[in-house]
């Protein structure tokens, strides 16, 4: 019974989140004290999974696997892409310094090592040394557009997708690249790309996509969704959304497809050739319960354990719109969401037709059946109006997670606000076990911030506007709750004045970031010639059309303190 029960514990404190718990380990450690230690990460690390064993499936092996993988990652219409030979290749060339790599060196976190068995840690340790060699590396790749093959080839950690897993699909690839490889690539993701991402071609577009850039955060798509789905609302009866899903994104993304993209921006010639070169003649192997296959060459995948694959997803989706006026897309990663108003409503079936148009130019696959499709109507308005029929294949819903938050046909967030708390509710019961195994107080609370607040209020700033009396009440009691049970201080702010805290270091960002992700939102400047007492901001105020567009994040930091 007792064993039952240390399973069960353990399956629920997997939702503490141990990368979370990872990244404070530092902290815990010195809260707790060098006596006990081993003993406390033990449990730890037990509690959330992180020592959970591969499991044995008959018929599945590394071998297997790596072909498993390999298939999926493989364009059977490649192309290679073209090099630009506009560019002269001289070994002069040098942009990096001996200072930069050293501060990368320096500051490089614990992570996995590649398959050329340098550690992140032994690399970090040498620093003063590694820095010279190592930007004359960097220079000299950057200068010939070349990459090292050792520094293409990968490691595949295959994870468990459900508890008991039957076949190859039921593990999910973690590709483990070198440290080295890792560092030049953002290197290049942050000197070229993100600067270029600011300045896009005519014919790519980068301000409906809010992941791996700069500002960009689950929270602003989230708020953009809200947004227009409220103004629009205005004036439609109902606002169809359609969640697309496609089938092994980062896995199946085209090469020739992806650099054509790449060469329409502003990049100099010499690192577009050298991103040609790094995707070319990639590999990897699988590791699986002691046991490591042969290398396998891949010839698609923008290799998700990679720095440059996150952005070259951001440019492989640039040229994703809609085809219809007045309809928007809106991105994050693959997570891709069409927003359709009434008005358009026959306009469905021709944007689901140009998005599996596109996913075919790129090697992509949209599975129909994991689309989801939702009307939203305010929930103050009656409507006699029938809503449209669903689409072949894809499923209407009245609820919705959109990018990790719920919402109800009526966007009422009642149903996310439920979850949370009994998401967060589990977790204590981890927390209990935590103290049982010698976890002081002052670390149990750096848990519970970490953890039950952060997910507590979760992009709260986008949905907060949104919740009634009754889930800001339930909200406050469960924080209330952890006082009680000695995971927070009596003193610790409420959960409205942290959303609070929140909004007002978003809307700053917002206002004084040139070129933030959220600064569309914003209505014009106004020019005062006096300047009588100080005020948040100096933009016009909108009409406030109604109660429901007032909820939105843009609304709410606009109007505030305005009287």
């Amino acid at each position: 019974m007792r064993r039952g029960r240390v399973e069960e514990a353990s399956a629920l404190a997997q939702r503490i989140g141990k990368d979370i718990v990872r990244h404070n380990r530092s902290r815990l450690c010195k809260l707790q004290g060098k006596a006990g230690v081993k003993e406390v990460w033990a449990a730890v690390r037990q509690l959330t999974g992180c020592d959970r064993h591969q499991a044995v499936v008959d018929g599945v092996d590394a071998h297997s696997l790596n072909v498993h993988y390999a298939s999926i990652s493989t364009d059977h219409q490649y192309t290679h892409p073209p090099y630009k030979l506009s560019v002269p290749h001289s070994a002069d060339f040098e942009s990096l310094t001996e200072w930069r790599i050293f501060q990368v060196l320096d500051t490089l976190h614990p992570t996995s090592t590649g398959l050329d068995q340098l550690p992140a840690w032994f690399l970090r340790l040498g620093a003063p040394l590694f820095c010279k060699p190592l930007t004359h590396l960097f220079n000299l790749s950057l200068a010939t557009s070349s990459v090292p093959q050792q520094w293409k080839q990968v490691s595949i950690c295959p994870v468990n997708k459900i508890p008991v897993p039957k076949t190859h699909s039921d593990f999910r690839p973690i590709s483990i690249t070198p440290v080295l490889t890792r560092v030049i690539e953002r290197i290049v993701v942050r000197d070229y790309i993100y600067p270029a991402l600011l300045n896009p071609p005519p014919l790519l577009s980068f301000t409906d996509q809010f992941a791996f850039r700069p500002s960009g955060s689950t929270t602003a798509a989230l708020i953009t969704i809200l947004h227009t789905i409220t103004n629009l609302l205005t004036t439609n009866k109902f606002v169809i959304v359609i969640a697309l899903d496609f089938s092994k994104a980062f896995d199946t993304v085209r090469h020739s497809s992806l650099l054509n993209k790449y060469s329409q921006m502003d990049i100099p010639d010499h690192i577009y050739n050298w991103l040609v070169n790094y995707f070319q003649g990639h590999s990897h192997c699988t590791k699986y319960r002691d046991q490591t296959s042969a290398l396998r060459e891949i010839s698609a995948s923008i290799i998700q354990g990679s720095a440059i694959g996150p952005a070259s997803y951001v440019v492989t989706a640039a040229d994703l719109c809609s085809v219809t006026p007045g309809n928007s897309l809106c991105k994050y990663a693959d997570d891709t969401y069409i927003i359709i108003p009434a008005v358009n409503v026959q306009s469905r079936a021709a944007e689901i037709d140009n998005v599996e148009a596109w996913s075919r130019q790129n090697n992509l696959q949209l599975n129909r059946k994991k689309c989801l499709e939702i009307a939203f109507t305010s929930s103050r308005i009656r409507h006699d109006a029938p809503l449209p029929p669903s689409l072949p294949d894809i499923a209407q819903v009245s609820s919705l997670k959109i990018l990790g938050v719920t919402l109800s046909s009526r966007l009422s967030v009642a149903d996310h606000v439920q979850n949370v708390v009994s998401s967060c509710a589990q977790t204590l019961h981890a927390l209990r076990l935590l103290r049982a195994h010698g976890l002081c107080d002052e670390a149990l609370q750096t848990v519970y911030r970490a953890v039950v607040v952060a997910k507590l209020l979760y992009a709260a700033s986008a949905w907060w506007g949104f919740t009634t009396a009754a889930d800001r009440q339930r909200i406050e009691g469960f924080l209330r709750r952890g006082v009680r049970a000695g995971y927070r201080q009596v003193d610790e702010p409420t959960a409205s004045q942290l959303v609070e805290d929140s909004d007002d270091q978003l809307f700053n960002r917002v206002q004084h970031i040139s070129g933030h992700i959220l600064q569309p939102l914003l209505p014009d400047h106004r020019s005062n010639s006096y300047d009588l007492r100080r005020r948040r901001h100096d933009f016009v105020l909108p009409p406030r059309l109604t109660t429901l567009t007032d909820s939105n994040f843009i609304i709410r930091q606009l109007f505030k303190d305005s009287y």
